[in-house]
This record gives structure tokens, sequence and C-alpha cells, in this order.
């Protein structure tokens, strides 16, 4: 039988208490990661570490301070010795529209890669705060961070993005307030630095006449009105190939080559992924209705759409995005 803690040997921080900042720790690890799923598994090991130390916690500092410490930590190790992840417009140049370019599937661990907004986006509070989570969990920022040194990176996320006081990230980092307005500094210049196709670009986040005229053309699979929704220079990209495309024109002449074309009868179920809109496409299944396909990423620069992103692991991604394994015919 499980002895009974005597009185005062009982944890000081309860795990309600923990759980408390499981969405506002995921957006964090998820800017140092470039993950969804490495920021669920950094989460994870984080309270599982807080937990088993709960009653080592003297409360020196908040529980939250203490949390982004222990989440500091975890991404730094899983961060240690790796290459940074990237989107496949940072690996080549654009392909033409032709399937021979395709090349093979690369490993996943190369790839930014999209998360819920419900994981890490408030459900409700200042609407300035929750734009600015938005913002910043979108993949081009995401894709920026990556180029940082992990301490920039967690600095410039901590200062920022999260808003703390430069004497609260030092005592975080273990550093002084010198040595993180230093790193703040070379961090920003070194977004400053990057190509233009490298850096976040203004992003509108509404547009809901938009999106329902891209449905209606991508259901009927018409790239005649297709064509007409996209920035003349719209980029279609689509994880795990580094394949990448550039154009309207090339875009939607790629959509009806002979393997994409099979995409003609799909079916989207909107989301929100990444601070953007997004679908969960299903394509025609020989055996009967639709099969889940590819996670669709949009980036809408004013009125069009400047970014298609199909991420292809929809086995792994639509049950995060709580999107059904089949859809009825």
């Amino acid at each position: 039988m499980a002895s009974t803690p005597e009185a005062g040997t009982l944890p000081r921080v309860q795990p309600d208490e923990l759980e408390v900042f499981r969405r506002e720790l995921t957006g964090y690890c998820y800017r140092m990661l470039g993950s969804g799923f490495e920021a669920e598994d950094a989460v994870q090991d984080t309270m599982l570490r807080a937990w088993r130390s709960a009653d080592r916690f003297e409360g020196r500092a908040s529980v939250r301070a203490w949390l982004y410490r222990i989440a500091t930590n975890v991404c730094m190790d899983m961060l240690r010795g790796r290459k940074r992840r990237a989107r496949p417009m940072e690996v080549g140049p654009s392909s033409p529209p032709d399937e021979s370019h395709l090349g093979g599937v690369l490993p996943e661990h190369l790839w930014i890669s999209p998360i819920p907004d419900s994981r890490v986006v408030p459900e409700d509070g200042d609407p300035a705060e929750i734009a600015v989570a938005r913002e910043t969990i979108r993949l081009a920022f995401v894709t920026a961070l990556q180029h940082l040194p992990a301490r920039q990176r967690a600095a410039l996320i901590l200062c920022e993005v999260l808003r703390w006081p430069a004497a609260e990230t030092a005592q975080l980092l273990d550093t002084s307030v010198a040595a993180v307005n230093s790193a703040l500094q070379r961090a920003r210049a070194t977004l400053a630095a990057l190509p233009d196709a490298a850096r976040p670009r203004t992003v509108t986040a509404g547009q809901a006449s938009l999106l329902a005229r891209y449905v209606s053309a991508f259901e009927r699979y018409d790239m005649a009105s297709l064509v007409t929704l996209l920035h003349e220079d719209a980029v279609q990209s689509m994880p795990p190939f580094a394949m990448w495309i550039q154009g309207a024109q090339d875009i939607t002449a790629w959509m009806v080559q002979p393997g994409p074309s099979e995409c003609a009868g799909s079916r989207l179920l909107p989301v929100m992924a990444s601070g953007c809109p997004g679908y969960g496409q299903y394509r025609p299944d020989a055996a009967g209705g639709h099969r889940p396909w590819a996670l669709q990423v949009l980036e809408i620069s004013g009125d069009r759409i400047a970014g298609m992103h199909f991420f292809l692991d929809a086995e792994s991604l639509f049950p995060i995005f709580g999107l059904p394994a089949h859809l009825p015919a």
C-alpha cells in the first residue's frame, strides 16, 4: 500500500496550478522549436519536470516564471546539435510546374510544421494580445526565428513577443540585463538581414468572402477562378517535398498535372492553423467518400492569397486539428 504523505511534505504546487499555463507554454515552445509536434512534447516534458520537482519549488519566483525556465531548458536541450527547421522556399529556388521536379520525400525534422490556433492562442482576453499571439505563430515568423541561435531566440520571444522585462528575462536565462539587450540587438539585426522571401510579410487574418470564393473554386477545381484569387507572385509549397512553385499561373498549371489533378473533387473543412485560415483537404476515396490528403495553410495579403502551403502528413496532422479520419459520400 502506498504511504500517505505526512503534513508539510505535500508539493507546494498542485497540477491544476501548472495546467493553466499549458496553452501559453505551447505557444512559447512552438516559436522556439518550429514544430507543433515537438512543442507538445516539450510542454509535456516541462509539466512532468515541474511536477517531479514541485516539492522543491520555494516560491522565490512566480509559478509562471518557474515553468518558463523549465520550458526554456527543455527547448535548449531539444535544439542542441540540430539543424534549423525551414520552409521549402529557403531550401532552393522555385520549380517549374512539372511533376518531374517533385523529387523525393524528405524527413519531417527538416520542416516548419503548423499548429492549431486552439493549442496556443488565448481563448479570450485583450484582442490586441490575441492578434499578437496569432501574428507570432505564423509560419513565416516562426521560420524567421529559426535563423537565431537558441538563446537569442528565447530572448527575442520573451522580450518582444511575450513582453517580459529585460530584468526578468535575464533572471530566467541566468544572465545579465546587458547580455539580454545585446542578444536582442543581434537578433533584430539577423532578422533584418534576411532575404525578403524569408521575412514575415503582412498578412490579413480575416477575408471571409475571399475564403468562401477559394473554397468554391478549389472544390469545383476551377483553375480559371482560382487564379484570380492569387497574388501574381503567390507561392505554393508541399512539405515534405522540397519543391515549391511561385506565380499564380504556374500554381494553377501545376494543379492540373496528372498527379495533382487527382485533387479534383476534394472537400475542404475549415481550421485555424498557425495564426492563418486553413483547411483539411479530403480527396475522393475509391472505396467511397473522401480521405485525408493535406492540411492547407493560407497566407492572405490584402485582398488575395499570397501563400498556399499544403502539409501532406495528413495522418499525423488531422488528429491534432480535430479533423475526422474520413468523410462519408
